[in-house]
């Protein structure tokens, strides 16, 4: 007997199909991915899907197969939420608004969570971009989905380089690096925060090569140290140079209610969006930075006196990663150190973030 009943398409891409549907005993609305199973290939994403739970990555209900003629379809049952972050973005560019200060911070707290749970235990996710970013426009609570394209990195192990969508490619990809790392994915967090402030894409290339024109652009030229830490096989080091653009430059033209992008989230996103890839913000320590010290605020509220979503409910293990980094008494709310037993030494060790983290 058929467990779910399809209502509609609600995605689709080179990877197959996913429907709204219905879970028929408990009537449930339900989200399935269906994908074509090449037997030749081992399905990555069912079993790192598998292992994954954290509050702000999509939970994985059930998977089942079928068969239609000779093909067999593997259909991962995943919870359903309504929106992505790309709809909410391409909503308020529509309607000549840019995403209110106060929920890009929300957003991109979210995303830092979500990408330090799967970094700690090597997962790459190799496509973050708005569309894989679910939203509850109702809670605000994001989740990561889509880990059609995520990997085990494993040390000295080669990679395929052409991977993760074009706006959100980390230069080392572009570099045609095969020994990247899961920094690839900060990257492209970077470039997400970015265009929760801008409305737009930060870095638009028609091809290849041309987004990469595009970053030098902001960024300036790399320099031949930052070439090798990229790829150290690359053999053309000479570009014409390129002095870097400042930051707030960047977001000059962008205000909500009068007020400029904030110099902490400017400063945020230049943690990120580093040549070097051993440089940039890893996305636990980024919970740190002083850009989320708001959102530990007591009694802070969204605009309209809204509640924020569930943001400090810590497992086991990001406490524990917090504690040896040092930076347990700045990611959880001074009011909830006894829940977790963090002290306030750390910040005595560290009276400042550190962006080398």
């Amino acid at each position: 007997m058929p467990r779910y009943s399809a209502e509609r398409i609600i995605g689709s891409g080179s990877f197959g199909v996913v429907y709204k549907a219905v879970q028929i005993q408990t009537r449930q609305t339900v989200a399935i991915k269906k994908v074509r199973e090449d037997r030749r290939y081992k399905n990555r994403e069912l079993a790192i899907m598998k292992v994954v739970k954290h509050p702000n990555i999509v939970t994985l209900m059930d998977c089942f197969y079928s068969k239609i003629q000779r093909d067999i379809y593997l259909n991962l049952v995943m919870e359903y939420i309504p929106e992505t972050l790309y709809v909410t973005i391409r909503n308020h560019a529509k309607a000549g608004q840019c995403i209110p200060f106060a929920l890009t911070k929300l957003y991109a707290y979210q995303i830092c969570r979500a990408l330090s749970y799967c970094h700690q235990r090597q997962i790459c996710h190799r496509d973050i971009k708005p569309q894989n970013l679910l939203l509850d426009p109702e809670s605000h609570t994001l989740k990561l989905c889509d880990f059609g394209s995520a990997k085990r990195l494993k040390e000295n192990e080669p990679n395929v380089s052409y991977i993760c969508s074009r706006y959100y490619r980390a230069p080392e990809l572009i570099f045609e690096s095969s020994y990247y790392s899961t920094s690839i994915d900060l990257w492209s967090l970077g470039c997400v925060v970015g265009e929760l402030f801008l409305g737009t894409p930060l870095f638009q290339g028609d091809k290849s090569v041309d987004q990469l024109v595009e970053i030098i652009k902001v960024l300036g030229t790399p320099t031949k140290e930052e070439i090798m830490a990229m790829n150290s096989e690359y053999t053309q080091t000479k570009f014409p140079v390129v002095k870097a653009l400042p930051w707030k430059v960047v977001f000059s033209g962008v205000t909500f209610e009068n007020k400029p992008v904030p110099q902490d989230g400017i400063d945020l996103i230049s943690q990120f969006l580093i040549f070097t890839p051993q440089q940039r913000s890893r996305g636990f320590d980024a919970l740190a930075h002083p850009y989320f010290d708001e959102l530990r605020q007591p009694k802070y509220a969204l605009p309209g006196g809204k509640k924020l979503p569930a943001l400090f409910n810590f497992t086991a293990d990001e406490i524990k990663y917090a504690k040896k980094k040092g930076i347990a008494d700045k990611v959880v709310p001074r009011e909830r150190w006894a829940e977790f037993g963090v002290s306030g030494s750390s910040s005595k060790k560290k009276k400042r973030y550190n962006a080398s983290n």
